[in-house]
């Protein structure tokens, strides 16, 4: 095949040497805009699982490169005067223009044709003239351009500015992160060695904080000097460098995410930073860039056209794109949001840190660094004031709202049942309660209990309206009390417009088949097309559903409940106030958020007022309402989260969703764990985490790194009312208290899994 590879860095080389090794027939010539030895970046960072790939690509020139590499084990990180030390990350780093020279020199030596200072502007005369066209033309990539409808780029330009420079200091024995607070706002470092003499040394910060600089204004040498003077405790007096002399001005730039739709139209393919970036501060992009080229060209051999080929890699190679970049995003986002940490003790912000991709996890870093993450531990432990001297996993650190104190840190969600009579709880409630109570957890949620008949969600829902749903409540929180060590928290709320349907086992969310009860709303805003239109809510209305509230938060109190939880989310009757999808009106309890959230705070108070000083209450939020500008958003729920703060809430329970058939959410693991997150370390108030958290590792990160207070698990408790105790069995704390009639299934339990382990190697 006649090839033109369109870029000369390391994707372009790669990518030529790889299709020679295959068939050195091939004609493969490389064109570069630049000379040979220029360079624009410093130093490259690669895995060791990249260089075992590039070993089995060509062992020649991957000995070439591991013979030049810097390799580290460390993670430092400088913050408030404290140096923390984290090991087993396993790196290895090369000056990008040494990189380059050695690729260049293998190419050579496989009869790639090199031509430098050639710019190309157009792919298409390339396109006619040969069978195979690359564009490894970087990130402002001219072919992606010429074809932009084909490929459709969505390009992010993302919200730090930074600048790519070089130094002489030496930082050879670990990866350093430098935070330093300035008379501007903060900026930070990205450092790491790459040869003998040089390392890499990237400053970011925050738009704000560089406008505040003046950094615009100045020249690149008043930069440098600059940047210099805030790191000269960090650089031994040695000075800053940069190398890129094409540039003027100062050379900070905002970073670019790109992806494209689609990478390969008619014979010309797209690779690198052309087709997708990856942000610097997870060190991959180039990783991408190098398995991508040995990937392209082993399906231009292995499959029976050039169109096969191409989408097979486009359709192999997205895969692990969109897993890196997703991991980028994490990544970038946690240092554009850095200021919404920097009031953590070092030990929690170097954990946040280390973890902020999410490819990092608890139980990744004890195998990494057990000694690290051993005293990250004792500190979290010591911290809660637990009695358990030493080394123990995040969630079976206790906890403390007012006078009530927690064991440890795992919430059963409230999961609706469907099996109440006339709103009264059953002995399917008495079993399930019990159970999951006897299972481990330290707070058990009853499901949302309804404050009216007509606040029901559907005829199996429980309420709190008459005297017999106390009594049958009350024999099951003292079976709790009695029994266990859980605490049991009552959720209470009313359904609004989503009232009156059938059960999810019939057909979800539908309304009822006959017998539909009257529907109320702060609008009259159907749920569904086929649901009926609520009852606008008048001044009396409002009156009794919050009288309602008081009557069944004191039927809870009395039936002994420690907690109380109003439910203002996912589309019931105070959500819908609080959200602009359903709230039309134009009283004042519609429009701006602080009108909308005023009948729930008065819902709240009245409450408050009614409910024990010494319990606490929570309030359950949607945090997103997943419709874009119209319906709430992150930054939204922040500020209801603030007033529910200043109101005298004492956590929030961050949920997401459910206030609108348009929502588009997006799932994963941990999805909703970002909005707690946000919410607890912007405005400093405890939150609880939901939303398809399921392992013990998940519950760990989220608290190690200070994303929550709490950590919610619903489906995981449906399979396994004790997956609390399996969790501690797992984790191998022995400190967890099993019923006593469970007590020789807990030695076996224990003794099977340290079986299991040292069969795996793990003792």
């Amino acid at each position: 095949m006649k090839v033109a590879v369109l870029g000369g860095g390391p994707a372009g080389l790669y990518f030529a040497i790889s299709m020679k090794l295959r068939d050195a027939g091939h004609e493969v010539t490389v064109y570069e805009r630049n000379r040979p030895d220029d360079t624009f970046g410093w130093g490259v960072v690669l895995s060791d699982e990249t260089l075992t790939n590039l070993t089995a690509n060509d062992p020649v020139s991957a000995t070439a490169i591991r013979e030049h590499f810097a390799y580290w084990d460390d993670i430092a990180v400088f913050y408030r005067g404290t140096r923390t030390v984290s090991t087993g990350h396993g790196f290895c780093g090369i000056g990008r223009k040494k990189l380059l020279v050695l690729l260049q020199e293998r190419a050579r030596e496989l009869g790639v044709d090199l031509r430098f200072q050639t710019e190309i502007d157009d792919p298409r005369p390339f396109m006619e003239s040969h069978d195979i066209v690359l564009a490894a033309d970087g990130l402002n990539s001219k072919s992606r351009t010429v074809f932009a409808e084909a490929f459709q780029p969505d390009i992010d330009i993302r919200k730090c500015k930074f600048v790519w420079l070089g130094t002489h200091q030496k930082f050879d024995d670990a990866f350093t992160f430098i935070f330093e607070e300035t008379e501007h706002g903060w900026v930070w470092a990205h450092a790491y060695q790459f040869d003998n003499d040089t390392a890499t040394f990237i400053v970011e910060c925050s738009q704000k904080t560089w406008e505040k600089f003046g950094f615009g204004e100045m020249s690149k040498e008043e930069s440098i000097a600059t940047c210099e003077r805030l790191f000269a405790a960090h650089l031994g007096g040695h000075k800053l460098m940069s190398n890129a002399s094409h540039i003027r001005g100062s050379a900070w730039i905002n970073f670019p995410r790109v992806l494209c739709a689609r990478w390969s139209h008619e014979n010309l393919a797209l690779m690198g930073d052309a087709a997708a970036s990856a942000h610097f501060s997870i060190g991959s992009g180039t990783k991408l860039a190098l398995e991508s080229a040995v990937a392209l060209a082993d399906y231009l051999h292995s499959e029976p056209t050039r169109e096969a080929a191409f989408a097979k890699y486009e359709d192999a190679r997205r895969t692990e794109v969109l897993k890196l970049q997703s991991a980028a995003r994490n990544s970038l986002e946690w240092f554009e949001d850095v200021e919404r940490y920097l009031h953590l003790d070092p030990v929690q912000f170097n954990y946040s840190l280390l973890t902020r991709s999410q490819r990092i996890s608890h139980e990744n870093l004890r195998l990494r660094d057990p000694e690290w993450l051993g005293s990250a531990e004792a500190w979290f432990q010591h911290r809660a004031g637990s009695n358990v001297n030493g080394a123990r996993p995040p969630m079976f650190a206790p906890f403390r709202l007012r006078d009530m104190r927690l064991k440890n840190r795992i919430v059963v969600s409230p999961m609706a049942q469907y099996r109440a009579v006339d709103g009264c709880p059953t002995d399917w409630h008495f079993v399930h309660y019990a159970e999951r109570a006897k299972g481990g957890a330290g707070l058990v949620y009853i499901e949302m209990t309804c404050v009216t008949p007509d606040g029901r969600i559907s005829p199996g829902c429980p309420g709190f309206y008459k005297p017999e749903h106390e009594s049958a409540w009350k024999r099951i929180v003292d079976f709790v009390h009695r029994e266990t060590e859980a605490k049991i928290c009552a959720q209470i709320g009313h359904s609004g417009p989503k009232g009156s349907t059938q059960v999810p086992w019939e057909d979800s969310e539908a309304p009822l088949v006959s017998g539909n009860w009257p529907l109320l709303a702060p609008s009259a805003v159907p749920w569904s097309n086929l649901h009926q239109i609520p009852k606008e809510m008048t001044r009396k209305d409002m009156d009794d559903v919050l009288h309602a509230f008081v009557a069944s938060a004191e039927m809870a109190d009395r039936a002994g409940f420690d907690m109380l939880e109003l439910h203002m989310a996912h589309g019931y009757l105070l959500s819908a106030f609080i959200t602009p999808l359903t709230n039309r009106r134009t009283d004042d309890y519609g429009g701006g958020l602080e009108n909308r959230m005023r009948y729930p705070l008065e819902v709240f108070h009245a409450v408050r007022a009614a409910w024990p000083d010494e319990k606490p209450i929570s309030v359950r939020i949607s945090a997103n309402d997943w419709v874009g500008e119209e319906g709430i958003r992150p930054e939204d729920a922040v500020e209801i989260a603030r007033m529910l703060q200043a109101a005298g809430v004492d956590i929030c329970d961050v949920s997401a969703g459910q206030t609108s058939l348009r929502a588009e959410p997006v799932y994963g693991r941990m999805f909703q764990t970002p909005f707690s997150d946000r919410i607890r370390n912007e405005t400093g108030m405890a939150t609880m985490a939901v939303g398809n958290i399921y392992e013990p590792d998940h519950v760990n990160s989220i608290l190690m790194a200070g994303r929550a207070d709490l950590v919610c698990l619903a489906r995981p408790h449906l399979a396994d009312p004790y997956w609390t105790l399996h969790a501690a069995v797992e984790l191998g704390d022995r400190h967890v208290r099993w019923p006593d009639p469970y007590l020789r299934g807990r030695e076996q339990a224990y003794r099977l899994a340290e079986r299991r382990d040292a069969m795996l190697g793990k003792v």
